[in-house]
C-alpha cells in the first residue's frame, strides 16, 4: 500500500514538474507567404531570438505565396491564425487592420527604429496609426557587367546624358545588348523603368504625396519628362524586345549577352548564382550634375500582431526585437537584396547588396507612386501605368498622351484629382 502511494506521489510530482516547465514556455507562431525563407527562420532568426528571450518559443508556419491572402483571411475569420502576421504592403494589410484583426502597434517601442517612409506601407491613410513593424524593402537601380564596361572603356554614368552616351557606345560596339529588359510582361516597363528613373524628376516623396493630395497631376512636367526619358529606351533593348519576357531578360544578362540590367535588388541572390562575371550597380543618373538623387526604396514586407492573440506580451517582445540592430543585420544578410527598413546602419556581407544599400546615404528614398491609395479605383492606376510605360517605350503613345490618359483615368474616380 505504501509502495503504491509512493509511486502515485512520485507520478504526481513528475507530472506537476512537467506542467510547470510547460507553463514557463510560451509558443507563438508566425503566418507568412515566404515559404522559401523557412530554413532561414528556423536556422538563423528564431534561434537568435530564443537565445535572448528564454521562455518564448517561435514557430514559422508559411503558406504558399499564391494562397496566402485567402488562407490568412480564413484563419483570421475562424480565430485560428497565428500570433504574428506577416504583412504585405498597403491596401491588403490595411483592410485586415480595418476589420480589427491586426493590432494597432503605433506605440510599440520598435516603431522608434523606423521613419515615416518605412512605415507608410503599413499605416492608415492619415498616418495616425501603424499596424505592422516594417521588415524590409527592395531598392531599384541598374546592375551592370563590370567586365563589359571595362572591355568597352565606359564608366558608371552620373548624369542622364552620360547614361545615354554609355548606351550609345555599347550599341555602337555591337558585342552586347545595351540593356536587358522586355515589354512582353508589361510590369517591368513601369517597375524597373518609369518608377526607377522617375523619382529624380518628381523629387521622390514630394511628387508622390503631391499626387495623393491633388497638388500635382500626372500631366505636370516632371511626370511627363520622366516618360520622355523612358521613351528613349526602346533603341537600346535589342531586337525583339517587344516579345521578350522577364525570364528572357534575366537570362540575357546572366549569360553575359547584355551589359546593363534595369533592376530590383531582389535579383541579387539569383544573379550571384547564375552570372560568371563580376557585377556592379549604379543608382538612376540625375538630370544635371549636382542634382539631388532619388531612389525607389520600396516597402515590401512587415510583421503585425493578430489582435486575437492569446499571448500579446510575448508577441510584442518578438516585434520589439524586430526593431533591433541584431534583427536588421540578421535578416538583411540572410536575404541579400531585401534591405532592413530600420534606422540602424547595417553592413552587408554581399558587395552588390552593400552597393545598393549605400545609396540611402547619398540619395533621398521614396516608394512606387501608385501603391498607396492611388490604385483603389477603376481604371487601376498601377496596371494602367504598366501599359502606358510599354506604349511609351515602343513609341505607340507619346509621353504627353500617356500622361493625359493616366490623369483622366485617375481623375474619373479619385476626388483630389477631379
Amino acid at each position: 500500500m505504501k509502495l503504491k502511494l509512493g509511486m502515485a506521489l512520485m507520478a504526481t510530482t513528475i507530472l506537476g514538474s512537467a506542467l510547470a516547465a510547460t507553463a514557463e514556455d510560451v509558443t507563438i507562431s508566425i503566418e507568412s507567404w515566404r515559404n522559401d525563407d523557412l530554413t532561414i527562420w528556423q536556422d538563423k532568426i528564431i534561434p537568435a531570438f530564443e537565445a535572448s528571450h528564454p521562455g518564448i518559443k517561435v514557430k514559422f508556419t508559411p503558406t504558399a505565396p499564391a494562397e496566402y491572402n485567402a488562407a490568412l483571411n480564413s484563419k483570421l475569420d475562424a480565430g485560428s491564425a497565428g500570433d504574428l502576421i506577416t504583412c504585405r504592403p498597403f491596401d491588403v494589410s490595411l483592410a485586415i487592420y480595418e476589420k480589427g484583426q491586426l493590432a494597432d502597434l503605433t506605440g510599440l517601442e520598435a516603431m522608434n527604429s523606423f521613419g515615416p517612409v518605412a512605415k507608410s506601407g503599413w499605416s492608415t491613410d492619415d498616418g495616425s496609426a501603424t499596424f505592422c513593424v516594417p521588415m524590409a524593402s527592395v531598392i531599384h537601380g541598374f546592375i551592370y557587367n563590370k567586365d563589359a564596361f571595362k572591355e568597352l572603356g565606359v564608366s558608371v554614368p552620373a548624369t542622364e546624358d552620360e547614361f545615354f552616351a554609355v548606351l550609345d557606345k555599347i550599341k555602337e560596339d555591337g558585342n552586347y545588348i545595351p540593356m536587358a529588359m522586355g515589354t512582353n510582361d508589361q510590369w517591368e516597363a513601369a517597375t524597373m523603368g518609369y518608377y526607377n528613373i522617375g523619382p529624380n524628376y518628381w523629387k521622390g516623396e514630394e511628387g508622390r504625396l503631391g499626387l495623393i493630395n491633388g497638388t500635382q497631376k500626372l500631366t505636370d512636367k516632371p511626370w511627363v519628362d520622366a516618360f520622355a526619358s523612358l521613351s528613349k529606351w526602346g533603341d537600346y533593348l535589342g531586337d525583339g524586345y517587344e516579345a521578350q519576357t522577364y525570364p528572357d531578360s534575366q537570362n540575357l544578362f546572366t549569360l553575359g549577352r547584355a551589359a546593363i540590367y534595369p533592376a530590383g535588388s531582389w535579383e541579387i541572390s539569383g544573379f550571384n548564382t547564375q552570372a560568371d562575371f563580376e557585377m556592379g550597380a549604379f543608382y538612376p543618373p540625375v538630370k544635371n550634375a549636382g542634382d539631388t538623387c532619388y531612389i525607389s526604396d520600396h516597402t515590401d514586407i512587415a510583421m503585425g500582431m493578430n489582435a486575437a492573440t492569446k499571448h500579446p506580451e510575448e508577441t510584442k517582445a518578438f516585434l520589439n526585437w524586430m526593431g533591433s540592430e541584431e534583427f536588421a543585420s540578421l535578416y538583411a544578410n540572410a536575404l541579400p537584396g531585401f534591405f532592413s527598413l530600420s534606422n540602424h546602419t547595417v553592413t552587408m556581407e554581399d558587395p552588390l547588396a552593400q552597393e545598393f544599400v549605400s545609396w540611402r546615404g547619398k540619395c533621398e528614398s521614396t516608394i512606387r507612386p501608385t501603391y498607396q491609395i492611388l490604385s483603389r479605383g477603376e481604371p487601376n492606376l498601377e496596371t494602367e501605368m504598366w501599359n502606358a510605360s510599354v506604349a511609351v517605350i515602343k513609341g505607340s503613345e507619346t509621353p504627353e498622351a500617356a500622361a493625359a490618359r493616366l490623369q483622366e483615368g485617375l481623375a474619373s474616380w479619385y476626388e483630389p484629382q477631379k
